[in-house]
C-alpha cells in the first residue's frame, strides 16, 4: 500500500525513495513549526488517487493538502470575499475584517509550506527559512503601512505583537496548562527563557534611548534628529544581535531550542513524510506571499475606516485586534501544547516570536524607512514604551525559576487585560495620528527654513 502510494505520488520521491522527515530534520523543527502543526489535519487522497492523469492527480492532491489540510480551512472564503468587497466598493470595515481573517489562515499555511520545504533543504536551511517567514504577516503589514507613511500604525502593530506573545499567549498557555496539569509539576528549559529575556531587554534598551532624548532638553528639531540617528544605529546593532541569536539557536546551542517530543510523538513522526514537493512548496510560498501582500495592503488602507466605524481607536485595533486575530493559529497551537504539558514548545512560540519581532522585524522597518527616506525611529512614545518595559520585566520574573503553575499565567493574562483597557480608553483620532507623524517629519525642514 505504501509503495503504491509513492508510485502514484512521484513528486514526493528523492532518488527513487520517498522524502521522509528524518530524525535530524525533526530535531531541526522549531517550536513555531510544532505549534502550527497542531492545527493541521490529515487529508485523505483515496478519491484523488483514482484520477487517471498523473499531472491532474498531482495538481488536485496539492490543492487538497493546501486548502483542506488545516482546521482553519473554513476561513479560506474570506480571501476572495475581501478581494470582491474591495473591487466592488463594499463598506471598508468589511474589507478590513475579511482581510484580517484571510491573513490568519495564510499565516498558518505559510508555516506549513516552510516546513515542507525544510524536508528537502535540511534542518539548518529550514530553520533559517522559518526564522525569516515566522512573522511574515507582521513584517508585510508593517512595510505596507510604512510605505504609506503610517508610522504610528507600524509601531502600534509591532508593539501589539510583542505584548500579545509575552502576556496573552504565554499567560493563557500557563493558565490553561496549569489548570489541566494540577497534579503534575510543570517544568521547562530555563536557559532558553533566559536567552530570549536577554534579547528582549536589549531591544527594550534600544527603544528607551530615543525616548529619553525627548526629556533630555534641546530644541524639538535637534531632539528629533538625534533620536532618528540613534534609532538607525541601534537598529543595526539589533540586527547584528539577531544574527548572533540565530547562530546560537541553529548551530552552537541548538539543543536549547529543539522542539522536544515524547515517545508517542516520536513514533508518530517516524512515519511522517513530505506531502508537497519541493518546487510545489516554493510555488505555493510565492503565491501565498503575494496574496498576503494584497490583503496587507487592504488592511493598511482600511484600518482608519474600521476605527471610525467601530468606534475604536487606531491604537487599540493595531495593538490588540491585529495581534490577536493575525496570529490566532500560532497562539492556539501554543495553548494546545501547554495543555499537553510541553511548555518548552509553548515558550519557544511565545518568546521566540516576541524576540523575532523585537530584534528583527522592528529594526528592519527602521532600515527600510531609512532607505525610503521615511523618518521611522524606535521612539514608541512614553505609554507604549512603558507598557513594553513592564511586560518584559514581568515575563522575565515569571520565568526565572524554571517551573510553572496557573497563577503565573493568570498574572500575565491580567497584565494584558489592563494594558488592553488602557489602549481601549485612549481616544486618539486617526487624523490626529497622521498629523503627528506629518509634523514630526516636517520639523527639521521647517527649522532649517527659519534658520535661513
Amino acid at each position: 500500500m505504501g509503495s503504491r502510494s509513492h508510485e502514484e505520488s512521484p513528486w514526493l520521491l528523492e532518488n527513487g525513495n520517498p522524502k521522509v522527515l528524518t530524525k535530524d530534520m525533526r530535531h531541526g523543527r522549531t517550536a513555531h513549526n510544532m505549534s502550527s502543526s497542531s492545527l493541521r489535519k490529515k487529508s485523505e487522497l483515496t478519491v484523488i488517487s483514482k484520477v487517471p492523469y498523473g499531472f491532474l492527480r498531482n495538481f488536485l492532491a496539492n490543492l487538497q493538502e493546501v486548502f483542506l489540510g488545516t482546521k482553519l480551512f473554513i476561513l479560506f472564503p474570506s480571501i476572495p470575499l475581501a478581494i470582491i468587497a474591495h473591487c466592488f466598493g463594499f463598506a471598508r470595515p468589511w474589507v478590513f475584517a475579511m482581510s484580517l481573517l484571510g491573513l490568519t489562515v495564510l499565516a498558518e499555511r505559510v508555516s506549513f509550506m516552510t516546513e515542507q520545504v525544510a524536508c528537502y533543504t535540511g534542518p539548518t536551511v529550514g530553520g533559517l527559512l522559518n526564522a525569516t517567514c515566522g512573522n511574515a504577516t507582521e513584517l508585510i503589514i508593517a512595510i505596507f503601512a510604512l510605505s504609506n507613511n503610517k508610522i504610528a500604525v507600524v509601531k502600534y502593530s509591532l508593539l501589539g505583537s510583542i505584548l500579545s506573545n509575552l502576556l496573552l499567549v504565554l499567560g493563557t498557555s500557563l493558565l490553561c496548562g496549569g489548570i489541566a496539569n494540577l497534579r503534575q509539576e510543570q517544568k521547562y528549559e530555563r536557559r532558553q527563557a533566559d536567552v530570549n529575556s536577554l534579547m528582549l531587554l536589549l531591544g527594550l534598551l534600544c527603544h528607551m534611548l530615543p525616548l529619553l532624548f525627548r526629556y533630555g532638553g534641546g530644541s524639538p528639531a535637534v531632539v528629533a534628529e538625534a533620536s532618528l540617528n540613534v534609532s538607525r544605529a541601534a537598529s543595526l546593532v539589533m540586527l547584528c544581535a539577531y544574527c548572533a541569536y540565530i547562530a546560537f539557536q541553529l548551530w552552537t546551542h541548538r539543543q536549547l531550542f529543539e522542539a522536544q517530543v515524547d515517545n508517542d510523538d516520536e513514533g508518530q513522526n517516524d512515519s511522517e513524510e513530505a506531502v508537497i514537493g519541493f518546487w510545489s512548496g516554493i510555488g505555493w510560498l510565492v503565491g501565498m506571499t503575494a496574496i498576503m501582500d494584497l490583503l496587507s495592503e487592504y488592511v493598511v488602507q482600511t484600518i482608519e475606516d474600521a476605527s471610525n466605524s467601530w468606534g475604536l481607536s487606531v491604537s487599540f485595533i493595531s495593538i490588540i485586534l491585529l495581534a490577536i486575530v493575525g496570529n490566532a493559529a500560532e497562539h492556539a497551537g501554543a495553548i494546545i501544547f501547554a495543555f499537553k504539558n510541553k511548555l518548552d514548545i509553548t515558550l519557544g512560540v511565545a518568546l521566540g516570536s516576541a524576540t523575532q519581532i523585537s530584534m528583527f522585524v522592528v529594526p528592519v522597518c527602521v532600515i527600510v524607512g531609512w532607505i525610503l527616506g521615511i523618518k521611522m525611529d524606535l521612539n514608541f512614545n512614553l505609554l507604549e514604551t512603558g507598557s513594553l518595559a513592564l511586560a518584559i520585566i514581568v515575563t522575565a520574573f515569571t520565568l526565572q525559576d524554571g517551573t510553572s503553575h496557573y497563577m503565573k499565567g493568570l498574572v500575565l493574562l491580567l497584565c494584558y487585560i489592563v494594558i488592553g483597557a488602557c489602549f481601549f480608553v485612549q481616544t486618539t483620532p486617526s487624523d490626529q495620528l497622521n498629523d503627528e507623524v506629518h509634523n514630526v517629519m516636517l520639523k527639521p525642514a521647517t527649522d532649517a527654513v527659519f534658520r535661513a
